[in-house]
């Protein structure tokens, strides 16, 4: 069935007009996006940013200071040695050398009938003296060490008898005899090489397994800068140290006292 002429028409206007309305709208859309400006970068972004790429060197900085004061704490320096601490008090050390050094005693005694007086040496003798020729108050003696075991009289029957009974210095613990210093008095201001002086030295004697308190009285005059030489010398009582002199039909008295000397010479190095 056909339809009348006037009634297609309308609506195919009216379609038409829809269209060109919305491509108006359309369009209208996209000049509107072409139009727009793009955005531009947001300071606060940009101020954000900057001071984060600024702090990092700080950050890092701050990180160095105490990564390098921790490696400056970690290299401590190094412990002076003996011979630095004794160059920087000033003090030179002088050894105890075997040639011109030799502990004696004397002891006396009735041999026969007749008075005698014995006398042990050694030249086995070691020590060390610390001395500043600028300051001769500040002496340190070091200890005194005596191989008893090689203290030699005039009779070799003596001999055995100090070595065996008397000192008993052929067994290990007693063979050497000590004096260790615990004061020094008297020591001049100064000294010259080849002037003679006088000082005390106060300290602790062993002999076997007993020890007493002796003080030697020394004289001794540097003989060069780099030598010294001296003589101490001091009285005890052997017995009081425990000592006991075995009783022979040759031998009618032993006196109580025991002078004892150490004479030496010691060089610096």
């Amino acid at each position: 069935m056909s339809l009348p002429s006037g009634r297609i028409r309308r609506p195919r206007r009216l379609a038409l007009a829809l269209l060109g309305m919305l491509l108006a709208v359309a369009l209208a859309a996209c000049q509107s996006r072409q139009a727009a400006p793009e955005p531009t970068p947001v300071p606060a972004l940009a101020a954000v940013e900057e001071p984060a790429v600024a702090e990092e060197p700080a950050a890092e900085e701050a990180t160095a200071v105490p990564a390098q004061e921790e490696a400056a704490a970690a290299v401590e320096p190094a412990e002076p040695q003996p011979a630095a601490q004794e160059a920087a008090a000033g003090l030179q050390t002088f050894r105890i050398v075997p040639e011109g050094t030799e502990a004696r005693f004397y002891i006396n005694e009735v041999l026969l009938g007749q008075p005698k007086t014995v006398i042990g040496v050694t030249s086995d003798v070691t020590g060390e003296l610390r001395v500043d020729p600028q300051n001769p108050g500040s002496a340190e003696i070091a200890a005194i060490t005596i191989n008893a075991r090689d203290l030699t009289t005039d009779s070799d029957r003596r001999n055995g008898a100090i070595r065996r009974f008397i000192l008993q210095s052929e067994r290990n613990e007693y063979q050497y005899i000590v004096f260790e210093p615990v004061a020094v008095e008297g020591l001049p201001a100064s000294v010259a090489v080849g002037d003679t002086f006088q000082f005390r030295v106060s300290g602790n004697l062993t002999v076997r397994d007993v020890t007493n308190p002796v003080t030697f009285e020394l004289t001794v005059t540097p003989a060069s800068e780099s030598e010294i030489s001296g003589i101490g010398a001091a009285t005890v009582n052997y017995p009081d140290f425990g000592l006991a002199i075995p009783e022979v039909p040759s031998v009618t008295g032993v006196e109580d006292e025991v002078r004892l000397e150490i004479e030496f010479r010691a060089v610096a190095g």
